[in-house]
This record gives C-alpha cells, sequence and structure tokens, in this order.
C-alpha cells in the first residue's frame, strides 16, 4: 500500500520513468487516487469537485454502486477471452438500438482505434485515398488523425500541417483540412476533390464549437452527391448529447460512427458502428481479399468493459437522467456567465450544456482559428484559481455530469466569483 507517499514523491518517481514526468494526458503535477461521487482526491489528500471526469467517461460520476456491482459480479467469471462472450454482444446490440447509423459494430479498445478504423473503412468501401477532416478536429493519434489538430503555423486550406514528429511526408498529400462550420468552402472542396475523397470525418460538436445551423446537413448532403462516406467521430458526444448522441440531438445520420468513453463505462473499450454494406468489408467471406478490412484486438469487446458500459447506459436510460445533465450545465454556464459579467470581462460560452468551455474574447466562436483569439493568459489565470478553489477541469472543457450535488454547485459559484475577481485583479495590475 502507498497511503503516505507524498505527491511531490510521486511526481519524482514519475521524473524516472515517464517522458515528461507524465502520461502524456495531463498536467503531471496531479495525481489522482480515488474518486467517489463528483469528488476526487489527490495523494495529499486533496479534494477537488471533478469536472474532468476522466476526460468524459465517467458521466455518472466515480463508483457508481451499480456500475461497480457489474463489474464485480463480472470479475468472478473471468475478465478478457478474446473470443467472442455474451457481454459483448448484448452491449452491440443496444449500440445498434440507439445509435441512428448503426446497423453493426465492430470493437476495439480505444476512441484513436476507432477512428483509425473508420477512415481505413471508408478507403476500402470507396476505393479513394483522400480524408477530409475539419482544422481543430480531434480524431486520435494515428498519422492520418494527427493532421492540422493545433497547428502553430496557419496555412492556406486545404493543406494539411502534421502536428508530430514521426509523420511520413506522404500521409499528408491524402488529408485535406477545411475550416469547421464554412458551407461554402466545404462544397468549395468536394466540388475539386470529391471524386478522390472516401470519407469526410468531423467531430460533429468540435471539441466545444457547436455546429451551426445546417452545416451537418450539408455535410451529409455533399458526401452523398459525391460517394463519400461521412464519419461521426462520436467518442465524445455518443451517449452525452443524447442518448443516441449528436445524430439524435442534430437530426443527421451519417454513414459511420466512432464511439468510445461512455460505452466502456470507466473501462477500456471503443467501437466504429454503420451500415451493413460498409460494415461488410470487415468480413473477407463477404467482400473477398482485396476488399477485406482486417481487424484484431486482444482486449476488443471484453466483457469486463462490456458490462461496465451495458450498466452505465442502463442508467442513462432512466426517466430525467439526460435532464438532470442538462440541468447542471445550464446552471452552471449561468453562474459562469454571471461571474464575468459582472466584472465586465469580455468572454464567450461555447459549447452544449453537456460539455463548454469559456473563451475570454469578444468575439463569436466559429472555428478553430477562432479559439486562438482566446486571451491565454486569462484562461490560465482563471484555470489556475479554479483548481486553487478545488476545481478540477481540463484547460479548454468542462464536463457536466448526473454525480453533481446542490452543494457541488455552489462550490462552483463561489470559485467562479473568485477567479473572476482574480481575472480583474490581473487586468487592474
Amino acid at each position: 500500500m502507498n497511503k503516505n507517499i507524498s505527491s511531490e514523491t510521486w511526481k519524482n518517481r514519475a521524473k524516472g520513468v515517464l517522458p515528461g514526468a507524465g502520461f502524456g494526458n495531463f498536467d503531471p503535477n496531479i495525481s489522482l487516487k480515488k474518486g467517489h461521487g463528483s469528488r476526487v482526491w489527490d495523494e495529499d489528500d486533496n479534494e477537488y469537485l471533478d469536472f474532468l471526469i476522466g476526460s468524459g467517461p465517467m458521466i455518472l460520476g466515480h463508483g457508481n454502486k451499480e456500475v461497480i456491482e457489474a463489474i464485480k459480479e463480472q470479475l468472478s467469471e473471468g475478465l478478457t477471452f478474446f473470443t467472442n462472450n455474451s457481454k459483448g454482444i448484448e452491449l452491440a446490440e443496444e449500440i445498434c438500438k440507439a445509435v441512428q447509423c448503426s446497423d453493426m459494430v465492430r470493437f476495439v479498445s480505444s476512441g484513436g482505434e476507432a477512428d483509425m478504423y473508420a477512415m481505413r473503412l471508408a478507403r476500402a468501401f470507396t476505393g479513394k485515398n483522400k480524408i477530409l477532416k475539419f482544422e481543430g478536429g480531434y480524431h486520435g493519434m494515428s498519422a492520418d488523425s494527427l493532421m492540422s489538430l493545433a497547428p502553430e503555423k496557419l496555412v492556406n486550406f486545404p493543406i494539411a500541417v502534421p502536428d508530430s514528429a514521426g509523420i511520413p511526408e506522404a500521409v499528408r498529400d491524402d488529408i485535406l483540412v477545411a475550416p469547421f462550420n464554412d458551407i461554402d468552402f466545404f462544397s468549395q472542396i468536394m466540388s475539386e476533390y470529391g471524386n478522390e475523397i472516401a470519407g469526410v470525418i468531423v467531430e460533429p460538436l468540435q471539441r466545444i464549437i457547436p455546429p451551426e445551423n445546417g452545416f451537418l446537413k450539408h455535410l451529409r448532403g455533399e458526401t452523398s452527391k459525391h460517394g463519400s462516406l461521412l464519419i461521426f467521430d462520436e467518442i465524445v458526444t455518443g451517449f452525452r448529447l443524447a442518448y443516441g448522441g449528436a445524430q439524435e440531438l442534430y437530426g443527421v445520420t451519417p454513414d459511420l460512427c466512432t464511439l468510445g468513453k461512455i460505452i466502456g463505462g470507466g473501462l477500456p473499450l471503443a467501437a466504429i458502428a454503420g451500415k451493413t454494406d460498409i460494415m461488410n468489408h470487415f468480413d473477407k467471406n463477404i467482400v473477398g481479399a482485396e476488399k477485406f478490412t482486417f481487424q484484431v484486438g486482444t482486449l476488443s469487446g471484453n466483457p469486463l468493459a462490456s458490462v461496465a458500459g451495458l450498466k452505465t447506459m442502463e442508467i442513462l436510460r432512466r426517466e430525467g437522467s439526460y435532464e438532470k445533465i442538462r440541468q447542471n450545465g445550464t446552471r452552471i454556464m449561468k453562474s459562469l456567465s454571471d461571474s464575468l459579467k459582472r466584472n465586465n470581462i469580455d468572454f464567450q460560452i461555447v459549447g452544449d450544456p453537456t460539455l463548454f468551455d469559456v473563451l475570454f474574447t469578444d468575439q463569436y466562436v466559429l472555428n478553430y482559428r477562432d479559439t486562438k483569439k482566446n486571451n491565454a493568459n486569462m484562461a490560465k489565470e482563471f484555470n489556475r484559481v479554479l483548481r486553487d478553489c478545488g476545481i478540477l477541469k481540463a484547460d479548454a472543457k468542462l464536463y457536466t455530469h448526473l454525480a453533481i450535488t446542490e452543494e457541488d454547485l455552489q462550490l462552483t459559484d463561489r470559485a467562479f466569483n473568485k477567479a473572476s475577481d482574480a481575472l480583474v485583479n490581473k487586468i487592474s495590475n
């Protein structure tokens, strides 16, 4: 047991074995040891109200008793088998019921894998090579995905900019990049390259930026017109924006979607879901060797993650679940807005009540380049004060969830007011 080891000791130990002293996900200065409900604790027993929630999966909060009980029951039956198992099949059935585009499902272990396979599947199905993505869109860590996620250098569209060393130059040739929410530019690029584009991959809510009215519907129409597949990356939005995800909320059905986070209930699990004729490319007996899309994964569809996901999804189906999540988010958004208006600070709250954040700019935010107008120093100070007040969130994202209580909301109100006051003091000094 490591009960008495401090955060500083763990940080120093991490420096010896982890590049950058961390897992690459989050601020390595914080190391969490437990979570319960809406709260988490670090190695020094500092308590935080958690709006990070594992970067999205813990939509019920931490340690939900029903989910834990389902996991415990499965633990005695086996952790993973590599073969089919009934729990994974049940989970696939529930996904197909819930998600409009999902006739069939193939499981993987991470969202990045799911996005990689979805793009590969689009190429296999259409016989085309190019993928179009939107600047600032996050689709995992594959070479195709790590193009123009967060480019420091803003170049002319549709040129892609690699976000990492180690990506072959040739990858850039098959990735086209467009600005999110720009219907006219999308029409233009499809007109020019449509006969080469296998798929268009998009986060329907891009990070925290909502689609403008008609934008997703326009993507649907243009991809259908040019024989390209429309892929919704619903790793974040699936079972969060609504039970049927962004497809349900926005009323647009893609050809393929990717799912993750919530469907594993906090354990590693993700999926590619789509129409039967496309998903059949995972079956060599149907499409033949030349069109077969090869995919295996040691932990794909493992029963432990499947039962956690099934129980999480069952709870989300209960009456009032999504209403409560949205009510929590709406109240937090108002509190955030009120605290900043009181001090006459320029800001935009961007997102959906289930997932949003504040940007310190007076300009409307439509796409990635608009987010660069955020006052980074103000955002950093705001988040620093929130952390000091016991609020844990990502630098540019706040997740709402079912475990938030009235006490949590009052704590959030106080923290926002204190952080807003700190910005005024910083500006005046």
